[in-house]
């Protein structure tokens, strides 16, 4: 169970979920309201089959067809028993999608509190009431239930990126740094993990600090990391020509050569001509095909920006 399943989509998003709940009658077999019907005990009652009405309910639940989504709730609920805890997660986020007020949401929550007494290591549950805190903006306790999660899992790379965005909106730098670590020594090809630790770090170098250079350095360095293992990440060369031309404003190479951490002045000025190139080379050709980055559409405005104001200042 993700912890972003119940956040707003893009529009991408949105439409692929509308045209998959459009599809609930038919997946479903029957009228959606008539949840009083059997699931199929053929054959064909397969963990596909299953996946693809968790699918569903998720879709159904993004586009406001609550009707459909319980069918499918029912469905999974009659297969798998009420127990069953994905089956408790995915009741957990169909109830918060449908709450009505704060009140509403409370309750979910206590209801989170209520089966954790029993089961205190009920990870989607444990997933569910992270995500519900947040969005109650109760921060300090999200981190507080996240920090019992990971001693139940700590090997869930998702919940320390999760955790690492809440250290950050707390203002809390080291720590989230710490936890993007923890995350990739679990996943170390995760390219958009190396990439968001190198923009956590490129802001870290960014305030004053006596570490603003081997900080600047290794935002680099994952940079570098990020677009080795996808050569046409967007956010990646982005990242890269920001934190080299950073280091050469600054001549940090200029000043400590000898640090492992930190590229010399010859190799920065050769990452940032390299991502100014792949940059410009990305925007150009996703500009042909703008309909298929539909949904990366902000990121595209941004680097063409980001390019316009190099091709000024040279």
């Amino acid at each position: 169970m993700a912890f972003a399943e119940a956040r707003e989509a893009n529009g991408s998003d949105l439409i692929s979920a509308l045209h998959l709940s459009q599809q609930a009658p038919t997946i479903l077999g029957h009228d959606p309201a008539n949840t009083g019907v059997a699931p199929s005990t053929s054959s064909a009652d397969t963990a596909e089959e299953y996946g693809q009405i968790e699918q569903l309910l998720l879709a159904c639940l993004r586009t406001g067809d609550d009707k459909s989504a319980h069918a499918c709730l029912d469905r999974l609920n009659h297969r798998f028993g009420a127990s069953n805890e994905r089956v408790m997660g995915l009741r957990g986020l169909y109830q918060e999608a449908t709450a009505k007020d704060q009140p509403a949401l409370k309750k979910c929550l206590e209801e989170y509190e209520r089966i954790l007494s029993e089961n205190p290591v009920n990870v989607p549950i444990m997933k569910r009431k992270v995500a519900l805190l947040r969005s109650l903006n109760r921060s300090s306790d999200a981190i507080a239930a996240l920090i019992q999660l990971l001693d139940a899992i700590p090997t869930d790379p998702e919940a320390w990126c999760e955790l690492a965005d809440l250290y950050q909106s707390q203002g809390l730098g080291a720590q989230a740094i710490f936890c993007l670590e923890e995350s990739l020594l679990i996943a170390p090809n995760s390219w958009n993990v190396h990439a968001r630790l190198g923009e956590l770090l490129y802001v870290c170098a960014s305030s004053p600090d006596g570490d603003a250079p081997r900080l600047a350095g290794k935002s680099v360095q994952h940079f570098c990391r990020s677009i080795e293992l996808c050569d046409d990440y967007l956010r990646g060369y982005y990242g890269l020509i920001l934190a080299s031309s950073h280091m050469l404003e600054k001549d940090y190479a200029h000043d400590r050569p000898s640090e492992a951490a930190i590229p010399s002045k010859k190799t920065l000025v050769q990452l940032k001509s390299l991502g100014l190139q792949k940059l410009g080379d990305i925007v150009r050709s996703r500009s042909v095909d703008d309909q298929h980055w539909a949904s990366s559409r902000s990121e595209l405005i941004a680097a063409k920006e980001l390019l316009n104001r190099f091709e000024k200042s040279q």
